[in-house]
């Protein structure tokens, strides 16, 4: 069965020269010319990846982006932003909202395949690793890509989820800044390390009970950071 890709631009050029370098690929594809159609279709219909303009005649594509990071059952769905707005600050606010990729215009298509396939990747190398994570009050289940801090369910963006789960799947191991972009980003992902700082900020708040006093996400000064299992031997460095 081919993976779906949903393309929401309305620039029929970028539309039609993304659908045959795809299908050319294997891939299914369908495309809209607004964010309301578009976000119909993916809410009713199943897709592996949403390729997502940002400036769009009605909702615009950070909406869209908040609207799926907020839904239960569109969650972990893998988003790649397309847009001219190249600047960093763009960047930084696309990978915040939990946009998966950000592929500035214009673009290579072979290279924007090349990105697509690195997310998806990213998403079944998740789901493929131990289904089920349980330390102390923290629970995550890659099947459902569920996370519940002392039985209540925490909402995750994709990328949160991706984070938190490559740390717990290899406790006590600490990784540097670089090494986890590498990870969880990916290699051809244009962000800076402070992009690691913002995301494990925004994980902590989500899961831990005191952020300055981390119970299960650490930092390990000069170095990195780990995920404690929470035994004697894994205090804060």
């Amino acid at each position: 069965m081919h993976q779906r890709i949903a393309i929401i631009e309305d620039e029929k050029d970028i539309v039609d020269l993304v659908r045959y370098n795809f299908r050319k690929e294997g891939f299914d594809v369908e495309s809209f010319s607004n964010g309301k159609d578009g976000l119909e279709y993916i809410r009713k219909n199943t897709v592996d990846l949403v390729l997502l303009d940002i400036m769009l005649p009605d909702l615009d594509g950070m909406d869209i982006c908040r609207r799926v990071r907020a839904d239960e059952r569109l969650k972990g769905l893998p988003i790649i932003f397309l847009t001219a707005k190249g600047e960093e600050i763009d960047r930084v606010v696309g990978l915040e909202l939990g946009a998966d990729d950000y592929v500035v215009k214009p673009f290579s298509p072979r290279e924007l395949v090349a990105r697509a396939k690195a997310v998806l990747r990213r998403q079944e190398a998740v789901l493929g690793k131990a289904d089920v994570i349980e330390v102390s009050e923290l629970r995550l289940d890659s099947r459902t890509r569920e996370v519940t801090v002392r039985g209540r369910p925490i909402q995750l963006s994709a990328l949160e989820f991706r984070l938190l789960h490559f740390l717990a799947s290899q406790p006590r191991r600490v990784f540097s800044r670089e090494q986890l972009l590498d990870n969880v980003w990916g290699r051809d992902r244009f962000v800076t390390p402070r992009t690691v700082d913002v995301h494990i900020r925004r994980l902590r708040e989500k899961i831990e009970k005191q952020e300055g006093s981390p119970q299960y996400v650490q930092t390990v000064r000069g170095s990195g950071y780990r995920f404690s299992p929470g035994d004697a031997d894994s205090q804060e460095s």
